[in-house]
């Protein structure tokens, strides 16, 4: 049940001591060997030894994707370039990309984390793990293929894409475990279906483990049903070591060990700390990054924190299920909308199926526009009117939305499909 039970049975006041003697550590390696924390500090106003415990943590100023931008590519290193064994870095599609750099320690401290997180959702030595994230400079693949390896698991790094080959991977090479996007096993359970294959008869696969977007548990209900496996959510960022954590066997929100994380939820516009189940943005503390640590990270995700006790016995705080990003989030006469709100509504009308899209626009006299596409679920095809269940489907998202979108009722298979990361929002407002 445990993969660290040293530190995975700790207390909660075993923990939040840790924590304050660590996250002195790490302020005081930052401040003595990155010229960036230096400055922040120094410009703040503080010193290493004003941090004397867990709640000093907000003394310390934020740091924001910007700063990584402005310090691009190596300005806010810790180490020098011969002590960086490997780079990661975002596709830079809005500015400048993001890069990270990783010690021999860092990626230790990476594998160890997410280790103890598939173990503890029960992926064990035994497995086969078809790890279908991409390889490269996105941190997915190679962050859940050392894991895997970490655990003693066998990994086929099949990447993304190619959904015919996983598939025939799948059988031929008795895969338990499926590593994707939520979006992307949507589309492997559908495309193994035309191939004549049921993932629940046909193949070994027991778990998948999903991430990098955010998903509703409406949709994890659906692809459990459909694909008869056990749906696990699990988080990261690149900046904080790409996907480093996850849910365990319970479901019941993602574990952050104490020993490597010290997390916060702020007010996205104040800065101020919220307190337990208040929703806001994540914070991340790494605690004892070397290559580029990072101290107060602002995630951009919005969720809440769960200090509580575990039904699986370990105090580690969780994080609640991720509803969208900060910057995700797009305004609708004055109305507030993620598209994890509008999937999460979608998914509460059993004839249309995962697969939709977000259109928004202006009219003539500028107001915004939004219109919601989606697909009707195939069993439906035929028993219902599409007019009708337009009117259903755009009823169930005025009740959670507040807003009253059109809807477009479209035939199976009409909408894009994504490999990686589904794009859902079409924002021509921008264009």
């Amino acid at each position: 049940m445990y993969w660290n039970p040293v530190i995975e049975k700790m207390g909660p006041d075993e923990i939040r001591e840790m924590q304050g003697r660590l996250l002195r550590n790490t302020v005081h390696y930052a401040y003595s060997y990155s010229p960036f924390y230096r400055e922040l500090y120094d410009s703040a106003g503080i010193k290493p030894d004003d941090i004397r415990s867990v709640d000093d943590v907000t003394k310390l100023p934020f740091v924001k994707k910007q700063d990584l931008r402005d310090s691009y590519p190596y300005g806010m290193f810790a180490v020098p370039l011969s002590k960086i064994l490997r780079i990661h870095a975002s596709s830079g599609t809005t500015g400048k990309p993001t890069v990270t750099g990783y010690t021999a320690d860092d990626l230790e401290l990476w594998s160890e984390s997410l280790a103890r997180g598939l173990y503890s959702a029960g992926i064990r030595k035994e497995d086969i793990i078809q790890n279908a994230y991409g390889y490269g400079l996105f941190t997915g693949g190679l962050g859940f293929h050392y894991a895997g390896e970490k655990i003693g698991a066998t990994v086929i790094p099949s990447s993304s894409g190619n959904t015919q080959r996983q598939i025939e991977l799948m059988k031929d090479l008795g895969s338990t475990v499926i590593c994707c996007t939520p979006s992307y096993m949507i589309y492997l359970t559908e495309y193994a279906l035309k191939m004549g294959v049921d993932l629940k008869e046909d193949t070994k696969l027991r778990m998948g483990v999903f991430g990098a977007e955010p998903w509703s548990e409406e949709t994890r209900k659906r692809i459990e049903n459909k694909s008869g496996i056990d749906a696990i959510n699990i988080y990261g960022t690149s900046e904080i070591s790409g996907p480093v954590v996850s849910e365990c066997h319970e479901k019941a929100g993602i574990h952050f060990w104490g020993d490597i994380f010290l997390i916060e939820v702020i007010d996205p516009k104040t800065g101020e700390q919220l307190g337990e189940g208040e929703k806001g943005e994540l914070v991340v503390t790494v605690l004892g990054k070397e290559g580029l640590p990072m101290i107060r990270w602002r995630t951009g995700d919005i969720t809440s924190i769960i200090y509580e006790k575990c039904n699986c016995g370990r105090w580690h705080p969780r994080i609640d299920r991720i509803t969208g990003r900060a910057d995700d989030m797009f305004i609708v006469r004055g109305v507030n909308v993620f598209p994890s709100h509008v999937e999460y509504a979608l998914m509460q009308v059993k004839e249309v199926s995962e697969h939709y899209m977000i259109i928004l626009e202006r009219d003539e006299n500028g107001l915004d526009l939004m219109k919601v596409q989606v697909e009707i679920n195939p069993e439906y095809v035929g028993k219902i009117a599409f007019d009708e269940l337009a009117r259903k489907v755009q009823e169930t998202l005025r009740s959670y939305l507040n807003v009253t979108p059109a809807v477009e009722i479209v035939e199976p298979e009409t909408l894009p499909r994504f490999e990686g990361k589904a794009k859902r929002v079409v924002d021509k407002r921008r264009v």
